[in-house]
């Protein structure tokens, strides 16, 4: 394991490296790995061309991780830490440049700020397709319609072409979906800090809910307070 990252439960670790991670454990017994991350790399180029050598920047180096069935876990650090890029590996959206990822079956669904949408399609069409993409069938997904608008909130926005949304409401519907039609990995990225106080509040009770289930939940929020009242474990990059 490179320096700068220790999987111990307890909440003391050494500083760690640039884009490297530290784990600050809660108390709870640690269960079954269904993710893990050794010694993982991202690196994006940014500039270069045929008289140019190419120049890039590592987001994330040395990435030593295990995820593990139905915890909360938290990811926490500054602008350009590489929170996105760690959700996008996780998800499989983009593979690493170094080190290797290690999903053990398990289904995973990442939830941004107006990712995964068709801006055309109203809200109805993009609730059916994203829970298709979890792997559910459209009457499984048309059956919990109700539910999903109900908690959304979004009223006949729901029947309205996702472009005239908020970003604010695209969170809401995203959120609703993946309450419902449930990954067996949940990932969000800074959805929990849009829209108004009462909805917050409403998506903070769900999350709390998933503690005590098998779910498996990570978060990214600028807002450690409210990392350290829903999740059970935290990184910080």
């Amino acid at each position: 394991m490179m320096a700068g990252v220790q999987r111990v439960a307890t909440s003391v670790v050494s500083k760690p490296m640039a884009n490297q991670a530290k784990e600050n454990f809660g108390t709870q017994a640690l269960g079954e790995v269904i993710i893990s991350l050794e010694a993982v790399g991202v690196r994006y180029k940014r500039r270069g061309g045929l008289l140019r050598k190419p120049d890039y920047f590592q987001a994330l180096q040395g990435i030593d991780l295990d995820i593990y069935r139905g915890e909360t876990l938290g990811v926490v650090g500054r602008n350009g830490a590489g929170k996105s890029t760690l959700l996008r590996l996780i998800a499989g959206i983009i593979k690493p440049d170094s080190g290797t990822i290690t999903n053990h079956g398990v289904s995973v669904s990442l939830l941004a700020l107006a990712a995964g949408f068709d801006a055309e399609l109203p809200g109805t069409d993009n609730a059916i397709f994203s829970g298709m993409l979890l792997g559910y069938t459209r009457r499984q997904v048309e059956a919990r319609l109700d539910d999903i608008e109900a908690f959304s909130e979004l009223g006949d926005f729901m029947h309205q072409p996702v472009k005239t949304y908020s970003s604010g409401m695209r969170s809401r519907l995203g959120f609703a979906v993946a309450m419902y039609m449930t990954p067996d990995v949940l990932l969000l990225d800074e959805v929990l800090s849009v829209g108004d106080k009462e909805f917050r509040k409403k998506a903070e009770a769900e999350m709390m809910k998933k503690l005590h289930s098998d779910q498996t939940v990570i978060l990214v929020s600028h807002s450690e307070a409210q990392i350290d009242r829903v999740c059970d474990r935290k990184i910080e990059l």
